[in-house]
């Protein structure tokens, strides 16, 4: 560096750093001052609006994730510019121009000169990266006071730099502090909690000079400055971390998951709002997660540095986001959320932030009035006097809207509960003709005995649990439900349920089936009946039963219903989501009541309540799991039971962006509230829940800051673990800057350069070739063969087993694959640098998997796909002589050949682009290639996977397999509720997947009838850790996350979830 260029400009031209200071004090005072401030709610506190609006900010409601404004890429840019070019520029300029002078015998001497050196440049190097707001103030002042006013006591302008930068963050802290005190103790915005702040306030007054010297002293050490009991005398705390709290005391939501079977019958623990909504704060910090380092660095949060505090707020959430570490691409930060239904105090300090003062019009005591576009000069005053200011009123961020309505306004009268008993029932009869094992049902023996009395055609049930005035059924002849009076209400919705089947039984009144339908709907109602003490009449005793069912909670107390115990899928598969899909057909009753009469509709409506919705009760682990993975719909029956009186709702979630105020409050003003309560609860040992530091005080938001204390201190009803967001997770800004300047970016931008112009200059060569034949998928023809290449099918092999060659492309799920080695008669020349760009990186395996290039050479044109390379043509040089194979080869191949069907043959090899290829032929058509790979590995004595030669090249989803110590390793599944199902789908992509086709079938989605289940064992193929540089390989929670091969299934399941088995041998 010290020969470098612009170094020798520097002694050449001394003006050069002159330049450059003139040039960050530019760019500083625009990104960082002018850019924010015009940008802002009331911007100079002057003005009643943002002068640079988003495009969200007069949308009454927003549908769509916030829009990129002009003024956003410039902040951007800027702050780009700054960070990476301006700062370094001028610290490596100061370290070069000062290093001779530091390390001479008149300064520091060589080896303490050295260390100095070392110091101020990472010091000054790091504060550019990570706190970038502050540092042009600090560069300016430092280059006027020791270059125009003070020369004499410059010692270098590398160490004055130095010195100062550590003097302007104290002089900062002090002004922070001071604002917050004067805030806090102003006159006329005074708010007493108790007779004793009333007597602190004018003992204070003559102590000023003191305080202002214990701020001092604590901007020296950084300590907090908190309000002795809430009053207005102020003392010096210790010194705390940025994170604030010593340990950590995140809060743990209460579910089945965590508490014992015997308590979720009896007591139902976790039933009180706030653990209930603990959830949409924890789904609140993976949107963040994945938006915060992202939005802050378009500016959207305004200006920020480390320990900085903001609260979202919006209709029901408020959340405290707290600043923990700021680096160059990331942020640690900690979410606090609050009660949805807070205190008195608490509401009355919300309605303080989100109140606008636009309209205010007062100027002392008289109201004339404006100027337009003006605040009054009352607000503009009042809004100088805050600790707190509004940054933006329309952010958007991903989240759930939460619509809650009273269950018992919606069965309030017996005709509701008739219709909700109608549907529990047709959704009964739905699930049990849908089910996959209706056939076993229908021929188990003990199922058959126990329902043989069902089976009578003149059979009634005569419980005293049915009531004729819910269900619809009810034979008031016979005094209960019989089997005839079920089949004139039930019988059309039976056929037409199995009318949808792919291969309809056979329905009319005697059948097995009809038999079977009747047994579980009176199995289910009499289990309502007796969770609601057989007073279903009573509607507190229903509701009760009702919410009972919908956890699972099924009591089987008659005899005659005893025939269940033979497969128990049947109240979990079948009964268990009947009363629940009854709750949302309940639903949509009061919007169109009579369009279920129609079974088609009906019939059509539950398909696709199954796909879109999720109904779960909020204890189970899958209502959080479907939380947590962005699922687009949820409803849950909460029973909720606050001083003594219970309360049923029915909520409904939908996906859909969220607007939040953010709003950034003095970070001093929250460490001294926070050091206060400390001081005051477990050093005073003060209990009272109703003291006055805790009251509300609207210009330092105090309750809302003191209830986001970590508890016992505070009561938060959540709080995250220190959590990172990452620059690359968003998408809007990796269109602006492309993504991270990494080894692996640059290396893959190289080859994938090389690659263009390779194939631009082979097309070019070509007669009639031309680059835009080359560009083309696998649609196109290959230039120079006269061959017409068919879509790319995913032939796969994985873990040694072959798949279906007449698989065509649309199905588009298939296990991980093993290319083709070079030693099947490819060309090398073409085949090495294919090979070369997808063996140095598993990412460009699923980018060229994406779009099929035709290379042409002079020997043969290979096709690159999800299998591998694949030639495009049949010829001499494509294939492979069986003479030359061992002749336990040739007897096994030609085995294979002869199992296959010849018309399945001929479509594999269409399906690849060539001619179908007989058995008796001489050599190896493409589409056999996988079966030869097979059997040489086998031959060799080892797996083509782990054998793997130079030129070979495996899958993304092989080369991604999971190893510790370069072992691969099996796992077995202990805890099923860590399994995240719907992952995979989510719109957010919180995990880079190995490889497209691998994320396509690791969920329910691909599963269809199958499930994990605790026990199943398989072997890791991919790891995602948390905080790994990687993208690929980074989890989106601070726990790792594993993707499980379990035979020809994938699933995502959280390690703690599994339990390691070793080495896979």
């Amino acid at each position: 560096m010290n020969r470098s260029v612009m170094v020798i400009d520097d002694i050449t031209t001394p003006a050069l750093k002159y330049v450059l200071y003139t040039l960050v004090g530019f760019v500083g005072f625009v990104t960082h001052y002018v850019l924010p401030q015009v940008r802002k709610q009331l911007p100079w506190h002057c003005f009643s609006h943002p002068l640079l609006k988003t495009l969200e900010y007069n949308q009454y409601e927003v549908r769509n994730a916030a829009t990129m404004m002009w003024f956003e890429k410039l902040h951007v840019w800027l702050l780009f510019v700054e960070k990476n070019i301006i700062y370094p520029l001028i610290v490596l300029n100061e370290l070069s121009s000062s290093a001779e002078t530091i390390a001479s015998p008149k300064k520091l001497d060589t080896e303490l000169g050295a260390l100095m050196i070392t110091i101020a440049g990472l010091k000054l190097l790091r504060s550019s990266f990570s706190s970038p707001t502050y540092q042009y103030v600090t560069v300016i002042f430092t280059v006027l006071f020791f270059k125009f006013d003070y020369e004499a006591f410059s010692e270098t302008m590398l160490l004055d730099l130095f010195f100062m930068s550590i003097l302007f963050n104290k002089l900062w802290e002090l002004l922070y502090k001071l604002q917050f005190v004067y805030t806090y103790i102003a006159p006329w915005q005074i708010t007493w909690g108790s007779a004793f702040h009333a007597f602190a306030q004018p003992f204070a007054v003559p102590h000023s000079a003191m305080l202002f010297i214990q701020a001092a002293v604590s901007a020296f050490f950084s300590t907090p400055l908190n309000p002795f009991l809430g009053s207005a005398i102020f003392i010096t705390s210790y010194v705390r971390p940025v994170k604030f709290w010593e340990r950590d005391y995140n809060t743990k939501r209460v579910d089945h998951s965590n508490t014992r079977l015997a308590s979720q019958l009896d007591r139902n623990p976790g039933s009180d709002d706030n653990n209930l909504n603990s959830i949409f704060y924890e789904h609140l910090t993976r949107s963040l997660q994945h938006s915060l380092c992202g939005d802050l660095l378009l500016g959207r949060w305004g200006n920020y540095s480390t320990g900085d505090c903001f609260i979202l707020a919006s209709d029901y959430l408020n959340a405290l986001v707290h600043l923990i570490e700021i680096g160059n691409g990331l942020v640690t930060f900690q979410l606090r959320g609050l009660e949805f239904r807070g205190t008195y105090c608490q509401q009355r300090e919300v309605e303080a932030i989100t109140e606008g003062v636009e309209e205010d019009e007062g100027f002392c005591c008289c109201e004339p009035g404006h100027i337009p576009h003006m605040l009054s000069f009352n607000a503009a005053f009042s809004q100088r006097w805050l600790a707190w200011e509004v940054i933006v009123t329309k952010y958007i961020l991903e989240g759930y809207s939460i619509t809650d309505n009273s269950a018992a306004s919606m069965l309030q009268v017996f005709d509701l509960r008739k219709v909700l008993t109608t549907y529990y029932v047709k959704g009964i009869i739905y699930y049990v003709t849908t089910s996959s094992k209706l056939e076993e049902w229908l021929a188990n023996e003990t199922m058959q005995e126990g329902l043989r009395l069902c089976a009578d055609r003149n059979y009634v049930d005569v419980d005293p649990t049915f009531n004729p005035n819910i269900d619809e059924d009810y034979d008031h002849r016979l005094a209960g439900i019989s089997r005839e009076s079920f089949c004139v209400i039930y019988l059309n919705w039976i056929e037409y349920c199995s009318s949808r089947r792919a291969k309809p039984l056979d329905v009319d009144k005697d059948s097995s089936l009809v038999t079977l339908c009747y047994g579980l709907c009176v199995l289910g109602r009499r289990a309502l009946g007796t969770a609601s003490h057989h007073m279903s009449s009573n509607l507190e005793s229903f509701l009760y039963g009702l919410h009972a069912l919908f956890k699972g909670d099924f009591r089987i107390s008659s005899i005659r219903d005893e025939w269940i115990f033979a497969d128990m899928e049947l109240l979990r598969k079948v009964v268990v989501p009947g009363i629940r899909m009854s709750i949302k057909l309940h639903q949509d009753h009061f919007t169109s009541p009579d369009e279920y009469d129609d079974p088609t509709v009906l019939y059509e409506a539950i398909v696709s309540h199954e796909k879109n919705l999720v109904i779960a009760h909020e204890g189970d682990p899958a209502w959080r799991s479907a939380v947590l993975a962005n699922s687009p719909s949820l409803l849950a029956l909460r029973h909720v039971m606050d001083d003594g009186t219970n309360e049923y709702k029915i909520i409904m979630l939908n996906r859909r962006y969220l607007s939040f105020r953010v709003i950034k409050v003095n970070k001093e003003c929250v460490r001294g509230l926070w050091a206060g309560q400390q001081q005051e609860l477990v050093f005073l040992r003060n209990r009272n829940p109703e003291r006055g530091s805790i009251q509300n005080a609207k210009q330092a938001l105090r309750n809302m800051i003191n209830s986001s204390c970590d508890q016992p201190i505070g009561y938060p009803i959540f709080v995250s673990p220190l959590t990172t967001s990452y620059s690359d997770s968003h998408e809007q800004l990796k269109d602006i800057l492309g993504g991270p300047i990494s080894l692996g970016n640059i290396r893959n931008f190289i080859v994938s350069t090389w690659h263009r112009l390779r194939k631009g200059c082979g097309a070019g060569c070509n007669s009639g070739g031309n680059i835009e034949d080359s560009d083309t998928g696998g649609g196109t023809s290959c230039t120079g063969n006269n061959a017409t290449t068919a879509n790319d099918p995913h032939n796969n092999v994985s873990q040694g087993s072959t798949g279906n060659p007449g698989q065509g492309s649309g199905t588009g799920l298939h296990p991980p694959v093993i290319s083709y080695p070079p030693t099947l008669g490819t060309s090398h020349s073409s085949h090495s640098v294919q090979s070369g760009l997808v063996r140095q990186s598993p990412a460009r395996a699923s980018v060229a998997s994406q779009s099929s290039y035709c290379y042409s050479s002079r020997h043969s044109s290979l096709r690159m796909s999800t299998t591998g390379f694949v030639p495009c043509r049949r010829s001499s040089t494509s294939q492979i002589s069986l003479r030359n194979l061992p002749s336990s080869i040739q007897s096994r191949l030609s085995m294979v050949n002869q199992m296959e069907p010849s018309g399945q043959s001929g479509l594999a090899c269409v399906q690849h682009g060539l001619p179908s290829s007989s058995s008796s032929s001489q050599s190896i058509p493409a589409c056999k290639h996988h079966t030869l790979v097979g059997f040489l590995a086998t031959e060799g004595g080892q797996s083509s996977a782990t054998d793997a030669q130079p030129g070979n090249t495996l899958s993304p989803a092989n080369n991604s397999h999971a190893r510790k110590g370069e072992v691969i390793y099996r796992v077995q599944i202990v805890d099923p509720s860590q399994i995240l199902e719907g992952i995979n789908l989510s719109k957010r992509k919180e995990l880079q997947w190995p490889d497209e086709g691998l994320r396509l079938k690791a969920g329910r989605n691909s599963w269809k009838d199958w499930s994990p289940q605790e026990g199943m064992e398989g072997h890791v193929i991919h790891r995602w850790v948390p905080c790994s540089r990687d993208p690929g390989t980074r989890s989106h929670i601070d726990k790792a996350v594993l993707l499980v091969q379990i035979d020809d299934k994938y699933v995502t399941v959280i390690e703690t979830g599994v339990l390691e088995l070793g080495a896979e041998v």
